[in-house]
């Protein structure tokens, strides 16, 4: 298996244009960004999802992701960021890692993610939801 290439701009062996690395993770700039100053924040840890990270290490993690969401806008005149992550479908890289991608109103984004679609009825949705929170214990 080839090293994560993630494992190895946190390590500092594959350059990255960073915004910060400290001990809660990494930020770096996409190197194919939606727009300009679209950040990945990775963990340090090699953790290739969300369900995969220690949940002691949730805070420190979304901490990290918040204060780049809270710095992009102010940073970069933007108006706001969007910020997501993909678990294994579309995940480009395996591990772990948020986007925060600066948002601007009319910056011309739009079917980002899906076709919306919608539940036959309610019972369907209340169907769904049940299967999910029976999942959740």
């Amino acid at each position: 298996m080839a090293e994560c290439v993630f494992c190895a701009i946190v390590a500092g062996t594959v350059p990255a244009f960073k915004v910060i690395d400290v001990p809660e993770g990494v930020g770096f700039l996409d190197t194919r960004p939606v727009f300009k100053g679209h950040v990945l924040v990775v963990p340090r840890q090699h953790v290739v999802t969300l369900p995969d990270l220690p949940p002691s290490d949730l805070p420190g993690y979304f901490g990290l992701v918040q204060r780049i969401a809270a710095a992009v806008p102010p940073a970069l005149g933007s108006q706001g960021t969007f910020v997501a992550i993909n678990n294994v479908v579309s995940q480009s890289v395996a591990h772990l890692h948020t986007h925060v991608v600066p948002r601007t109103k009319g910056d011309g984004l739009r079917g980002f993610f899906w076709p919306r679609t919608k539940y036959a009825s309610d019972e369907e949705a209340a169907d769904y939801a049940a299967k999910i929170a029976s999942e959740l214990g």
